[in-house]
């Protein structure tokens, strides 16, 4: 089972946040990193039933809170079998932002793609889509510092397009 959590203290109210992570799938929202990220997609308004994905990854809006919760289910036969989710937890003047993978992988090709390149990727775009809510809020994250592996999977992957 994998459980992959990202949170990050934002120095802003929930209503604030959740303004954000409404607009997650708008082209040229401040949330989502695509400058050097395939965009996060739908084929309609963030709603319950609304398809796309970024990149290779694909799924479905599963449940929707507007300026709290987003749930994605990903699509049968991708590597990985659950959801992820955005959630936004207000703490009075500040909120966290949180984003979770919940899933099982999909047989041993789904196990390593998953360990051994996947999460590396995963890992650095969240961080980055974290340092952009902090930004769009008006304060100056520490900046994620990628680690080798991942910024050599980047190459390979993103930016030579052979996902």
């Amino acid at each position: 089972m994998i459980r992959n959590i990202h949170e990050r203290t934002i120095q802003a109210p929930a209503a604030q946040v959740g303004e954000l992570l409404d607009k997650v799938a708008i082209a040229g929202n401040p949330l989502w990193p695509t400058e050097k990220w395939p965009p996060l997609e739908l084929d309609g308004p963030l709603a319950e039933g609304a398809t796309g994905g970024h990149g290779s990854t694909l799924y479905t809006c599963t449940a929707y809170r507007p300026g709290e919760f987003v749930e994605f289910t990903f699509t049968p036969g991708f590597m990985l079998e659950g959801t992820h989710t955005f959630e936004v937890i207000g703490k009075g003047t500040s909120s966290a932002l949180r984003h979770v993978i919940s899933a099982e992988t999909r047989g041993v090709s789904g196990f390593l793609g998953w360990h051994l390149a996947i999460r590396p990727l995963h890992d650095a775009l969240l961080e980055e889509l974290l340092d952009n809510a902090e930004t769009a809020v008006g304060a100056t994250p520490a900046p994620y510092r990628w680690p080798l592996r991942a910024r050599l999977l980047y190459w390979t992957f993103v930016k030579l397009g052979l996902d």
